[in-house]
């Protein structure tokens, strides 16, 4: 999870601030509960999350 994390938060200004991390590691947290672990899911969800935080901004 702490890998999709930072390469998620890579795309976010200067890696992103507190909330946004959370959020998107609220998220991963909540999909591996689910019993979505791989690398690949994880992503999908991260990508998400980011792409939500970015509608929610613009």
């Amino acid at each position: 999870m702490d890998v999709v994390l930072e390469e998620t938060c890579r795309q976010l200004p200067h890696g992103g601030d507190h909330d946004s991390r959370r959020f998107i590691a609220e998220r991963l947290i909540e999909a591996a509960q689910s019993g979505h672990s791989t690398l690949g899911e994880l992503g999908i969800v991260a990508r998400r999350a980011l792409a939500e935080l970015m509608h929610k901004g613009s």
